[in-house]
């Protein structure tokens, strides 16, 4: 008999558990982290959110902004509203199809960008200060891995033909 990797034979919590408490820990770091640099700025950490992606992927649809950020569209619909707002973005007809319409940074929303960059830039020198450029590259790649092992799970897991249909 195999034991699941979420228990050890003892009926303990394995290391694949403590992995995904880790994970957890390190997603709940990660959100208090960008909460204090959208605190810093005086912005909300969702707004920041979407500007990080746009000032990376650039001009993009509303419903690829909803996609990356994993909300529905109704969410990312009013994070970009309240950039509109505050005139960080602008929405534009796509010039291919004119019923998609995309969404693009400002150049005030270029200058907020660029503040975030800098409290991020900031916040990374003095959290990672003790570690290697190896170690952090070595910790980059084991997350890299992590990312893709779950999103394949859950993959695989979605597929039509793996769905539950409910009794």
């Amino acid at each position: 008999m195999t034991t699941p990797l979420s228990q050890t034979t003892a009926g303990t919590d394995a290391p694949a558990v403590a992995l995904i408490s880790a994970l957890q820990s390190l997603s709940r770091a990660q959100r208090e982290a960008a909460a204090r640099v959208a605190h810093v700025l005086g912005w909300p950490r969702s707004g920041i959110a979407v500007v990080h992606l746009l000032t990376k992927c650039g001009p993009v649809s509303l419903t690829d902004i909803a996609s990356h950020l994993r909300v529905d569209i109704s969410v990312a619909s009013r994070q970009v509203s309240t950039l509109v707002d505050g005139g960080y973005v602008v929405r534009t007809v796509d010039a291919e199809d004119r019923r998609v319409r995309t969404v693009e940074l400002s150049d005030a929303g270029r200058a907020l960008a660029a503040e975030v960059r800098e409290q991020y830039a900031d916040l990374i020198d003095r959290a990672f200060a003790a570690w290697s450029p190896e170690e952090l590259a070595a910790a980059t790649q084991l997350l890299d891995r992590l990312v893709d092992t779950i999103n394949t799970d859950a993959a695989l897991r979605d597929r039509p033909q793996n769905r539950q249909e409910p009794a």
